[in-house]
């Protein structure tokens, strides 16, 4: 006779909370079998929901999350100006370790100028100035995890 195991795995969650705290995503899911696991970040805390996949509408789970240490609330007028990642990935901010940046804070730029590069997937992917403007900040680090809709560049 087997015994179908109830619940939620509780040691999983904090794994993925852990993830999400040294990755500096948002959010991550797992699939194992017929449960499915989202931990996904909002505000200080770390949120899990976990159902099986038929009926994916279970009660919450919570586990806490330590803040993020470089996470720096843009201001809201940087926001209608800024540059949102296309995909999620990792961004940099120069073509190689050694080469000097893209684009600078100060600098003019064209439309369609390389603003910086996102890998995602082995494909190193060149995210083009939706518009001429002027570079007044730039608000990721070089070889930082990205999300899709994250804003990078402000430009105005």
């Amino acid at each position: 006779m087997s015994i179908k195991k109830t619940g939620v795995d509780q040691q999983l969650i904090r794994d993925l909370a852990g993830i999400l705290n040294d990755t500096n995503l948002t959010e991550i899911e797992v699939e194992l079998g017929d449960l499915k696991v989202r931990v996904s970040r909002q505000s200080q805390a770390v949120h899990a929901v976990a159902a099986p996949l038929p009926a994916l509408a279970a009660a919450p789970v919570t586990a806490a999350a330590q803040p993020a240490g470089n996470a720096a609330a843009a201001p809201a007028d940087q926001s209608k100006n800024a540059v949102p990642s296309p995909m999620v990935g990792t961004a940099y901010l120069a073509p190689s370790p050694d080469a000097k940046p893209f684009v600078e804070i100060g600098q003019r730029v064209k439309e369609g100028q390389t603003l910086l590069i996102i890998e995602a997937m082995k494909t190193m992917n060149q995210i083009p100035s939706p518009r001429a403007g002027t570079v007044t900040a730039i608000l990721i680090e070089d070889a930082q995890p990205v999300e899709y809709g994250m804003p990078l560049v402000v430009l105005e």
